[in-house]
């Protein structure tokens, strides 16, 4: 199955983007990604198999993967150190792929594929207006930065 999506605006958010500096920027993004993935992180809880407690509460926003997530996920932009990545799901459960999709002797119980399906659109509607909020902010601050070392 593929999906096809249309993205417009990146060339403006970039030179929002070059206002700030690096860090600025990757600060900026990163609040932006985890508020608008909240909602989304919240579902997939609410989703999730009522007798399975531990998976209920791993289920998170983080840029971080367990050591055993770091080797199975493919790094797509592998040097590009002004990039940010943003995860939501389940931490290192073992069990959490065998609830989603199934086993032999058990059927599948999806909690994380019903919760993209209902948020993916609102997601990005949430990460347009965190993003722009986000960045403005950070532009705020920079210049007010910028104009009390111009004056001291």
């Amino acid at each position: 199955m593929s999906v096809t999506m249309k993205l417009e605006g990146f060339a403006e958010l970039e030179a929002e983007l070059d206002r700030l500096s690096r860090a600025a920027g990757k600060g900026a993004l990163r609040r932006a990604l985890r508020s608008a993935a909240e909602p989304l992180a919240e579902r997939m809880r609410a989703n999730a198999p009522a007798d399975e407690h531990a998976l209920e509460a791993s289920i998170a926003v983080s840029t971080r993967l367990s050591p055993r997530q770091r080797k199975a996920h493919r790094k797509t932009v592998r040097d590009d150190k002004a990039s940010v990545e943003m995860f939501v799901g389940a931490g290192p459960l073992p069990q959490a792929h065998l609830q989603e999709f199934g086993t032999v002797s058990n059927p599948p119980q999806p909690w994380a594929r019903p919760a993209w399906e209902a948020e993916k659109d609102a997601l990005l509607d949430r990460l347009r207006t965190e993003l722009k909020a986000e960045i403005d902010k950070s532009v705020l601050r920079a210049e007010a930065r910028a104009a009390r070392a111009a004056k001291g």
